[in-house]
């Protein structure tokens, strides 16, 4: 591994490292947070981010589990691993939350409607959240090996990560309680970190990001 792939490497353990136990530190502090006090509204933002980024962050996980079976790359491999295993970790957040609140884990309301987007026009299955691949892209990385699965990986993640930082702000500005708002401000920091990587490993298999 060239000194610059040892490099990244740690960066990217180092950043799932961190997200993590900022994770685990979230999820313990949650019962004395200030806002974790007064029950979110079912139409609240704070439960409406936790349902649709609950789902939105369970594609990431299989995304990830398809494109770390279809390719031999060390270095994707271990990028989609570390995905799937943060996001993984956030969403068990997300559903707990929804439990200690005694609030419902799927609405009558379209996604998004709590960032008053829940009228956009649909054009697939998951379109209403930004980002989201559609069932037909998602079999698509289950049929492709190596270089193309990589590529087709780090772009449907790419936009995925796009989603959820937009997402992320969106609960930033109107969530109130206050353990999820950070949550969410972390989210937008390795998300967009994650971005300018994955810019970075498509230039290195020329195709563009």
């Amino acid at each position: 591994m060239s000194p610059a792939h040892s490099g990244r490497a740690g960066w990217i353990a180092g950043a799932a490292a961190a997200a993590l136990v900022a994770a685990g530190a979230i999820t313990y502090a949650v019962a004395g947070d200030d806002g974790a006090a007064r029950t979110p509204a079912p139409d609240s933002a704070d439960a409406g981010f936790a349902r649709d980024m609950s789902v939105h962050h369970q594609q990431a996980v299989e995304m990830s589990y398809i494109v770390r079976d279809r390719t031999k790359d060390e270095e994707v491999r271990r990028l989609a691993y570390d995905i799937a295993q943060t996001q993984a970790n956030q969403r068990g957040m997300l559903i707990g939350w929804l439990d200690l609140w005694g609030l419902p884990k799927v609405s009558a309301d379209p996604p998004m409607t709590w960032m008053g987007m829940g009228d956009a026009p649909s054009a697939g299955a998951g379109s209403l959240m930004p980002g989201m691949a559609t069932d037909a892209e998602m079999a698509k990385l289950g049929t492709l090996d190596g270089r193309a699965a990589e590529v087709l990986y780090l772009k449907l993640m790419t936009a995925h990560h796009q989603g959820g930082v937009h997402m992320a702000k969106g609960c930033e500005q109107k969530c109130t309680v206050g353990v999820e708002k950070r949550l969410a401000q972390g989210m937008v920091a390795s998300q967009e970190s994650e971005i300018r990587l994955m810019a970075d490993l498509l230039r290195e298999r020329g195709a563009a990001p």
